[in-house]
Parts: C-alpha cells; sequence; structure tokens
C-alpha cells in the first residue's frame, strides 16, 4: 500500500492508560516523518487539552481536533472550524439537565466540565458531549438527538455520547486536510478505537483497530493492532510503513 499519511486518535490509541505518549510510539512516529510520512492527529480533543502533547512530538503536520471540528497548521493556525449553533446547544444542556446526566462542552476558547457560563451566546461552541452511565437513558438521548436530524453523534467510551454539528468527523477532517497535501483518503492509514474513530477507519486505505477498541470498530477495521498500553501505534507504524 502507498501510505503517506497515518492519522492517530489521541485517548485510548496513542496514548496509554496513564495518558502518556511511549517511547516506543514516538520513535515510530519519528522513524515514519523520517521515511517522508505525515503523521497527523485527529482527535476528540480540543487545541487547548492537546497543544503541549502534540508539542512534546514536534510533528511537521496538521492537527485535527474536535472530532474534525477544526484543522490547524504545523504553525498552530487555524484553517478550518465548523461550529454547533447556541440553540442546538442550549437544547442539548437542558437535555442533560431533565435526564441528570454528566455533560461536558467545548467552546473555540475552552472545554467546560459539568458547567456552563450564564451567556451561551459569549462563545462558539463546537461539540457538546454527554457522560451516562444508565444505558436506558443513553439509549432515550440518543433517539431526541437522532431525531432532530442536525447532529454527527458519535462517541469516545462507552458511557457517553459525542455531538458535533452534521457532517464533522474525523474522516471529513483527514479528507481535507489530504486535499491541502495532494494526496487521497487511499493513501491513510488511520487507527483508532472508539465510534468517533469509526469514519476515518473505515474510509482511510488502511483502517487500524486498537486491541483495546470497541467491538464495532473492530470489526470494520481492516486490521486489529495490540493494545495501547503495548505500543499499538508503534507495532501498525513497524507492520505497514518500517
Amino acid at each position: 500500500m502507498d501510505i503517506k499519511l497515518i492519522a492517530l486518535d489521541m485517548d485510548g490509541t496513542l496514548l496509554n492508560e496513564k495518558k502518556e505518549i511511549s517511547e516506543a510510539n514516538r520513535s515510530a512516529i519519528k522513524a515514519a516523518e523520517e521515511k517522508g510520512l505525515h503523521v497527523v492527529i485527529s482527535t476528540g480533543r480540543s487545541m487547548a487539552t492537546l497543544r503541549d502533547l502534540a508539542k512534546s512530538l514536534s510533528l511537521k503536520s496538521y492537527l485535527v481536533t474536535v472530532n474534525g471540528s477544526e484543522i490547524w497548521d504545523e504553525h498552530g493556525e487555524l484553517v478550518h472550524r465548523s461550529i454547533v449553533e447556541n440553540d442546538a446547544i442550549t437544547w442539548m444542556y437542558d437535555l442533560s439537565k431533565t435526564h441528570k446526566t454528566g455533560y461536558w462542552a467545548t467552546s473555540t476558547e475552552r472545554v467546560f466540565f459539568n458547567e456552563m457560563p450564564e451567556d451561551l451566546t459569549a462563545y462558539q461552541w463546537l461539540k457538546f458531549g454527554f457522560e451516562i452511565e444508565d444505558d436506558k437513558a443513553r439509549e432515550t438521548i440518543l433517539k431526541e438527538l437522532q431525531n432532530r436530524g442536525e447532529f454527527e453523534i458519535t462517541n469516545s467510551s462507552l458511557t457517553n455520547l459525542e455531538v458535533n454539528t452534521m457532517g464533522v468527523n474525523k474522516a471529513r477532517g483527514i479528507e481535507k486536510v489530504c486535499g491541502l497535501l495532494g494526496i487521497t483518503m487511499e493513501n491513510v492509514m488511520a487507527c483508532g478505537d472508539s465510534m468517533n474513530d469509526m469514519a476515518m477507519i473505515k474510509e482511510a486505505g488502511l483502517g487500524i483497530a486498537m486491541g483495546n477498541a470497541q467491538d464495532t470498530v473492530k470489526e470494520a477495521a481492516d486490521w486489529v493492532t495490540l493494545s495501547n498500553d503495548e505500543d499499538g501505534v508503534a507495532e501498525a507504524i513497524k507492520k505497514y510503513v518500517l
């Protein structure tokens, strides 16, 4: 396969359970870059919660953040942004209060956890997330979200729901990066573990699920590597790139 770009999820993929990037993963990424490949972080995290980790890798390519809501270039300049409208954020916030769920909301400036600003309209919003332990409540909320017909709904764990505006996902983010680089999705190897990685894993030329990935993600992938605690990213890069 002619792999020219490696797209890596962060939590549950590149990061181990201690939220660290192992030396094996760092070495494999560096070796891939030395071979001329682009290594692109593609994460549900915002730039604010990603910046230090990304900087520690000294990557020379783009960053896809907030599930594809934002794309940043190698100089830290914003290339693309897709927002969730204020009325939708207000509706989801009310929904979380109705069902007494945990929640978080990502704005262009910061992430709010189980709290919201008094004036929601003072911010531009990128994503809303629900943390729901109760399976029935999660199913009810999922149906209400789906009925609106205006959201891209995924997860980053089995107990949460992540909501972006329709059409925003990691695959579309990586596709935009490919366009900027003059390559196609066929040239991409994508690694991830959760439903918010599903689109890029399915659409990449080579989709790889982590050993710790959700079962549906493993079923959609072309190959399953080791877990995030066993340097699964390094294993995949060694096998298909190095």
